[in-house]
C-alpha cells in the first residue's frame, strides 16, 4: 500500500512561479521513474516531466526551459519547479511514481491532484 501526497498548487499570475512537491509513503522497497502529469479542462491527461531512478529527465516541449523536475530518493519525493508560468499551464497536476514493494512487482501510483491556476 502506497500513498502519494501532493502540495504546492495554487493561484499565480502569468510569469510567476510555483513549486509542486509529492511525497510517497507506505510499502516501498524501490522507486522507479517519477513524473508529473497534468489535465486541463476538456483535454486528456498529458506528461509534463519525468525523471528516472538514475536522474534522466524528459520534458514536454511546451515546458522545456521553464520547468525543472527533481527527486530525492532518500525522502521519497519528487518536485516540479515551475517558472515563467503561462495561462496555458492551468490544469490539475498529478504526480506518478513507479514503486516496487519488498518482493513485489512494479506498479504505478497516482497522487490526488493539485490545482494550478495561472491568471491575472
Amino acid at each position: 500500500q502506497v500513498q502519494l501526497v501532493e502540495s504546492g498548487g495554487g493561484l499565480v499570475q502569468p510569469g510567476g512561479s510555483l513549486r509542486l512537491s509529492c511525497a510517497a509513503s507506505g510499502s516501498i522497497f524501490r522507486l522507479g521513474t517519477m513524473g508529473w502529469y497534468r489535465q486541463a479542462p476538456g483535454k486528456e491527461r498529458e506528461l509534463v516531466a519525468e525523471i528516472s531512478s538514475t536522474g534522466i529527465t524528459n520534458y514536454a516541449d511546451s515546458v522545456k526551459g521553464r520547468f525543472t523536475i527533481s527527486r530525492d530518493n532518500a525522502k521519497y519525493t519528487v518536485s516540479l519547479q515551475m517558472n515563467s508560468l503561462k495561462p496555458e499551464d492551468t490544469a490539475v497536476y498529478y504526480c506518478n511514481v513507479a514503486v516496487a514493494g519488498w518482493g513485489t512487482s512494479w506498479r504505478n501510483y497516482w497522487g490526488q491532484g493539485t490545482q494550478v491556476t495561472v491568471s491575472s
